[in-house]
């Protein structure tokens, strides 16, 4: 395992995403170990697209136009449900007063499913994880799933991190209802504004 491995996916794990945004939403709104639980869903989202890249299903994603689009309009709309969900009263950044815990299973699943449902992350292993690999050497698929599971673990770090910071400023956050507003509204908008993103996005 290369050093440029694991700084280049440091960068890409350290990058605000779908993820992250997720992670600190629930920090903020349900505390530490909801974040934690929220880091896990969305590292488990990474599964599928790390297998399909390693047995090749993601090059039908690159060259079928209509499977790539059926799973990006999902994607989308999933997006735009997320935006939807953030910014009411009810959803995962509520008032103290109004606070009702997300079960850890539904926290988990909306984390898997906003990985799952974006199809430039199996585009995105196709062309990565090849790049620090000998595909013609035996073995290569093991050594692919070892940068797989090493990939996952710094995203599950990384992203338990950003929770705790978020869990750690939820107590200032929560006690002033201006601020909890706008929270609420700007990672709705970054929800919206991402769904927006994967839908003009290229091939």
């Amino acid at each position: 395992m290369s050093i440029e491995f694991l700084l280049t996916s440091l960068v890409v794990v350290l990058l605000p995403g779908t993820g992250v945004i997720y992670t600190l939403a629930i920090g903020l709104g349900q505390g530490m170990r909801a974040s934690v639980v929220a880091a896990f869903g969305c590292t488990l989202g990474i599964v599928p697209h790390i297998v399909a890249s390693i047995v090749g299903l993601s090059a039908i994603l690159h060259t079928s136009a209509v499977a790539f689009e059926v799973v990006r309009y999902l994607g989308v709309a999933y997006l735009i449900y997320m935006a939807w969900s953030i910014s009411r009263e009810s959803g995962a950044l509520q008032m103290p007063e109004r606070q009702t815990r997300m079960s850890a299973l539904r926290i988990i699943r909306s984390g898997i499913l906003l990985n799952v449902l974006n199809p430039k992350l199996s585009l995105f292993f196709l062309a990565f994880l090849p790049q620090f690999v000998d595909t013609g050497a035996a073995g290569s698929t093991v050594v692919m799933l070892g940068l797989a599971l090493v990939f996952m673990a710094m995203t599950l770090a990384v992203f338990v991190g950003y929770g705790a910071c978020a869990a750690l400023a939820r107590d200032h956050v929560i006690s002033r209802p201006g601020v909890m507003k706008w929270l609420r509204r700007s990672f709705a908008g970054a929800f919206g504004l991402l769904g927006l993103k994967l839908a003009l996005a290229d091939r």
